[in-house]
Order: structure tokens, then C-alpha cells, then sequence
């Protein structure tokens, strides 16, 4: 759904305000904090352990109906091949079911207004031709999530009129209500009726039993009550218990008994400011502490230089940070805690935002012009134990220099990791020895050579020791 609209947007900037507040901080040094209180801080309880799997895993969203001009499982099938070979592991397959037609807006409607929880779209293709994407992709070692809309349905869903109790009512008129104004295509569920409860677990549970899917993204996942949330992760943990579980949310809450991965919300939009000039480097190492301080490093956070939410309201990625783009994404590749998103299209430099509820195709140049970029980040991130995710990763320590010079090093056992970032549009000279990258091998770079003499706008270079 759309982030502007996301309640959770109190949370993003208050999380800035923070970030702002607190970037007289000049050094970061990572540390694992679990299942015990802090003074001042949450933390995590209850988190679940990720699937071995996932260890180095990136995620990959699929926009099925702009993914082709067919716009169908069966055309994104003839191309997992390509998308394999980029290093992607988990495909997250936007909303699959059939789409309401009451209230709907624009020609096709929106995904995240599901008619059916037990159906497949039509304009996508068959249960069958869903399976065989699935299969195909697990052909190829690639895991599948669906994403999955439980905190509003379509006006016209089939549990309605049968169900009226499903749904939750304004006071005065006892009639159904979206769950937020401008969200006038959907009805708000109501999470007080333990038989919606239930219709809604056994629907969770179908995606798995018939079509071996492995795991959920869960849309708006803060409006929807923890409990439920903990309750669909044990039925889905038991009947797949390597499944994979990722809460749109930047709540601590989230990881408790519930999901394995939540969005980073505000660390996209620190990184989004600080390409635009409104926030720097600092602001970046403050926030580097504070998800050390809420989440620590175990908690497995998605971090995305785009989205699906962000591609159509807030803009493409070179609109959002223009000449700052592709350092962003390479940041997000070395943070802590981070398992890097790919966006369909972003490795063939998607520079349009695709419309929402109508037809506009992704239009692939058949170049793939960011592809070498995204398959040397992806292998980086493999190769290097450092830089896994969570647990499964090393720690790190972060410190600026220039005032706007990141220097981040990741190390676990004998592998190390050392990032530097010039995120300014200012080119920076840099003094001789202060940063010793002897015995590492420049892995990937923007601009620079290996002696980081000077770095120029918005350059970036990563060695490690391997």
C-alpha cells in the first residue's frame, strides 16, 4: 500500500526528528542484543531464528501485472532464468488474488483489494500456471513469498454479505468503513471476530499446503492486531517450519514470535534526504545506533533504494537521489543488519514510475543496464560471511572522516569487509594512511582508484581481504 498513506508515517518522522537531534555522533560499534531489557530502550523478546537458507539471501519484488505486456505468471516463468543469474534468492510476488470491483479505482484496481484470498487473478493466469511459476523457481534454488493483504479486503469480497461481522463498523451508522480515508477502494477487517480470524489463518494456510509457496510479506502489518500476526507465523512455521516471514513495518514489535524480517523504513528515508542534501552522514551513523539499541543485530531489516510504494507515489530512484543512486544502493548491500531489495526493472534502470491501477508496462530495453552492477553487489554479498544477514553476518564498526565520509568495516572470523562512502556532493581529498587498505582487494568501486587520494561526488569503494 501506499507509504504516504501508512499510519506508520508518524513513526518514520519522529524516527527522523530523532536521527536529527542526535547526529553529533561520530562513531558506531555494532552489538547483538536479545531476549533482555535495555534501560530507555526496546528490545527485542521472542525473535524468531531465520531459515539457514536466508543467510545471504536478496530479495527481489515482482510487479506481475508490469512486469510484461501479457502481464502474467507465465511470462515472469520464461524469465527466472535472467533473474536467477543476478544472485536473487527470495522472489516477493506482489497480491496474486482477483480484485474488487466495488469502489474500484482506476481501470484495473489495486492489488491489496483481494476479492478471493483462496483465488488467483484471472488477468494473471490459472492456479496451474501459479504453480508452475512456483515450481520453476524452486527448480532454480529461489524461494517465493506472497504478499499478503490482512487488514482490509475488497468491498465485494466474498465473505461479504454472508460475513458482515467481518468487518468493522462506524458507530453511528453500523456501516462498513475503510481503514483510512483516502483508502476508498477497501473495507477495514475487523480483528475482533475470532471466525474472520480463523477464515483468514486457513486462507494463509492454503497458499502453503496446495501451492508450496515459502512465506509471506505481510501489507500495512502494524495496523493488524500482534497476536494474529503471531498466530499465522506458528500455523505457517508448522506446516513449513524453513518459511520466511517479512512484516511491512518498522516496529520492534513485529519481531517477536512473528516475523523474521521487517521494512527499514526510515533508513530508506535518511538515505533519500541525504541525497537530497537535507540530512548527512551523521544522520546516517546516528541511525546505525538506534537500530542497535531497538533491534541489535540479529533482527534480519530489509533496506531498498525503491519499491513498488516508492516507484509510484514518491518517484523512480534517480528522481529520488539523482547522481546519490547507485552509492545508495551499494550501501545498502554493507550496512548492518540489511538484506538488500532489487525492485523488477531496477536492474534495467527503471526510470518512469509505474501507474498503480492501470496497465504501464516496465518496458525492458533488453540492455539491462544496471544488471553487472547488481550482480557484483549480489555476488559481494555472497562471497563475503561478513556481510550476511543477521547473526549469520559479522559485526561491524562505523566512524565518519571529512565530515562526510562513511567508513564501515564488517568482519566475521578471518573475512573483513572495508566500505567507504563519500555521501556528499562534494568531492573530498583525503589524507594519506587515514584509511589503511593494505593487504585488501578493491572489490567494487563508483569512481575511485584503490588509494583513496580523493573521492568524488558521492564516490564509494569496498575491498575485502579475500
Amino acid at each position: 500500500m501506499r507509504l504516504i498513506k501508512n499510519p506508520l508515517s508518524v513513526l518514520i518522522f519522529s524516527s527522523l526528528a530523532f536521527s536529527a537531534l542526535t547526529s553529533c555522533e561520530s562513531e558506531a560499534v555494532g552489538r547483538r542484543i536479545n531476549l533482555s531489557e535495555e534501560e530507555g530502550s526496546p528490545v527485542l523478546v521472542n525473535q524468531l531464528t531465520p531459515p539457514e537458507w536466508s543467510k545471504d539471501a536478496i530479495i527481489y519484488e515482482i510487479n506481475v501485472r508490469q512486469y510484461s505486456p501479457a502481464g502474467d505468471f507465465e511470462s515472469v516463468s520464461s524469465d527466472l532464468d535472467r533473474i536467477k543469474d543476478l544472485g536473487v534468492d527470495i522472489l516477493w510476488v506482489m497480491p496474486i488474488h482477483p480484485i474488487g470491483l466495488d469502489r474500484r479505482k482506476g481501470s484495473l484496481g489495486s492489488y491489496y483489494s483481494v476479492k478471493d484470498y483462496k483465488a488467483v487473478n484471472p488477468e494473471f493466469g490459472t492456479d496451474a500456471d501459479f504453480k508452475t511459476f512456483v515450481d520453476e523457481a524452486h527448480n532454480r534454488g529461489m524461494k517465493v513469498i506472497l504478499d499478503w493483504v490482512g487488514n482490509h479486503s475488497a468491498w465485494d469480497n466474498i465473505w461479504y454479505p454472508q460475513h458482515d461481522d467481518f468487518y468493522t463498523k462506524d458507530s453511528v451508522t453500523g456501516e462498513r468503513i475503510p481503514p483510512v480515508e483516502d483508502w476508498a477502494d477497501v473495507a477495514d477487517l475487523n480483528y475482533d471476530n475470532a471466525e474472520m480470524r480463523d477464515s483468514m489463518l486457513d486462507a494463509f494456510r492454503y497458499w502453503v499446503e496446495e501451492f508450496d509457496i515459502d512465506g509471506y510479506r505481510c501489507d500495512v502489518a502494524g495496523m493488524v492486531p500482534i497476536d494474529f500476526w503471531q498466530d499465522m507465523s506458528r500455523e505457517v512455521r508448522s506446516i513449513k517450519p524453513d518459511a520466511f516471514l517479512l512484516a511491512e513495518a518498522d516496529e520492534v514489535i513485529m519481531h517477536d514470535n512473528a516475523f523474521h524480517m521487517t521494512y527499514g523504513w526510515e533508513n530508506h528515508h535518511i538515505l533519500n534526504e541525504i541525497a537530497k542534501g537535507h540530512m548527512t552522514a551523521s544522520d546516517l551513523l546516528a541511525y546505525f545506533t538506534k537500530n542497535d539499541n531497538s533491534y541489535g543485530q540479529s533482527a534480519y531489516r530489509m533496506y531498498f533504494t525503491s519499491n513498488h510504494d516508492e516507484n509510484t507515489w514518491n518517484g523512480t530512484v534517480w528522481t529520488r537521489m539523482g547522481d546519490a543512486a547507485q552509492t545508495m544502493a551499494a550501501l545498502t548491500y554493507v550496512m548492518p543488519s540489511s538484506m538488500p531489495l532489487i525492485y523488477n526493472g531496477q536492474e534495467d534502470s527503471l526510470a518512469h514510475q509505474l501507474a498503480f491501477f492501470d496497465k504501464d508496462e516496465i518496458g525492458w530495453s533488453g540492455q539491462e543496464v544496471m544488471g553487472d552492477f547488481y550482480r557484483q553487489l549480489n555476488a559481494l554479498k555472497k562471497g563475503n560471511e561478513a556481510l550476511w544477514n543477521g547473526d549469520f553476518g559479522g559485526d561491524y564498526k562505523a566512524r565518519l572522516e571529512k565530515g562526510s565520509v562513511l567508513v564501515l568495516e564488517r568482519s566475521k572470523g578471518d573475512n573483513s569487509i572495508l566500505a567507504v562512502f563519500n555521501l556528499s556532493n562534494l568531492p573530498v581529498p583525503m589524507d594519506a594512511g587515514l584509511i589503511d587498505v593494505s593487504d585488501m582487494t578493491l572489490e567494487t568501486s563508483q569512481y575511485s582508484s584503490s588509494d583513496i587520494t580523493s573521492l568524488a561526488a558521492w564516490d564509494y569503494l569496498i575491498y575485502s581481504n579475500n
